[in-house]
């Protein structure tokens, strides 16, 4: 297919090369119009192929440069070639936003195993495959950013969520990692600690208990940022090149309670943990066989591309 061709930033700064994951919808979708705004170049990777189309021809039409493939972050090939494409597309890349990601919920005891498998290979691994892939290029060019998507789950650990605190937790010290060892090769790596904002992140939420998705959604309903507030903050301020970038910043004192006083901290979430036992105890959760079988890893129902499989890199024209 022909190239796309579009509105360029004026010559006093160069329109930038960058790769989102998850970028179909939610924070993703956010970014992906934050930087086409700022006349950035994007390559686009998601499972979900419709909206990523969908989201090629809104920005098109706004005279952005934007190309996508479909990319499941749980396959090492996949997002090395949605890394390579962006190369082979521009000839250099610039940015990679590690965003792909979905939640969990649940008790130690009542979270199955394979949920576990699930999270830490889309939220840990899927982070680990773009920081792979990109920091070769980042390194042989002598430049470029890496921004993770984490949470603040990965900063404070709320009871109940282990395996969604376990994952946010190991992509935080990854970033931590990364923005030492990968600063002498001049790339800059920062990391992202939200807190709840309305995204689709329930869509493909696993709990034993039922509900939970429309008590999450609730709480993302009170935020105070949308997604595209979250996303204008993410930009801003990774172009300052921090370590730590938390949008939410009603949840920083928390962050500041736990690192200084965690003798205080600690008991507060004991207190949280308390009330749930009370709770739980009132209406004991009723795990159903039947309900897990409802809901199946993303990789397996939504992924139009296997991991041996190589996609062709798709351009929407206006």
């Amino acid at each position: 297919m022909k190239s796309v061709t579009s509105s360029k930033r004026s010559d006093q700064k160069r329109a930038r090369s960058v790769v989102i994951t998850g970028a179909a919808s939610g924070l993703g979708r956010a970014l992906a119009r934050t930087y086409a705004a700022r006349g950035d170049r994007l390559m686009l990777g998601d499972i979900d192929v419709s909206g990523l189309e969908a989201l090629t021809r809104e920005l098109t039409a706004k005279g952005a440069e934007v190309a996508f493939r479909p990319c499941d972050v749980c396959s090492d090939t996949q997002v090395s070639t949605l890394v390579d494409a962006a190369v082979a597309q521009w000839g250099t890349l610039d940015v990679i936003v590690n965003n792909a990601g979905v939640a969990a919920h649940g008790a130690i005891d009542q979270s199955a195993l394979d949920d576990w498998r699930w999270i830490v290979d889309i939220n840990l691994m899927g982070v680990v495959r773009g920081c792979n892939a990109a920091s070769a290029v980042f390194k042989r060019q002598g430049h470029g950013s890496i921004i993770n998507v984490a949470s603040m789950a990965g900063l404070l650990s709320s009871p109940d969520m282990s395996a969604y605190n376990t994952t946010k937790a190991a992509v935080v010290a990854l970033s931590e990692t990364l923005h030492s060892e990968l600063s002498a090769y001049g790339i800059g790596v920062s990391v992202v600690c939200p807190g709840f904002f309305a995204t689709g992140l329930t869509n493909t939420m696993r709990s034993p208990m039922p509900g939970m998705d429309v008590f999450v959604q609730k709480l993302m309903a009170r935020s105070s940022l949308t997604a595209d507030d979250v996303a204008r903050i993410v930009v801003d301020a990774a172009a300052r090149g921090p370590l730590y970038i938390l949008p939410h910043f009603n949840m920083r004192p928390l962050w500041w309670a736990k690192r200084a006083v965690p003798v205080l901290y600690f008991h507060g979430m004991k207190m949280v943990a308390s009330r749930i036992k009370q709770k739980a105890e009132k209406a004991p959760v009723a795990q159903s066989a039947q309900s897990r079988q409802n809901v199946q890893p993303i990789r397996s129902v939504q992924s139009p591309v296997s991991s041996k499989q190589s996609a062709p890199v798709h351009e929407v024209t206006t």
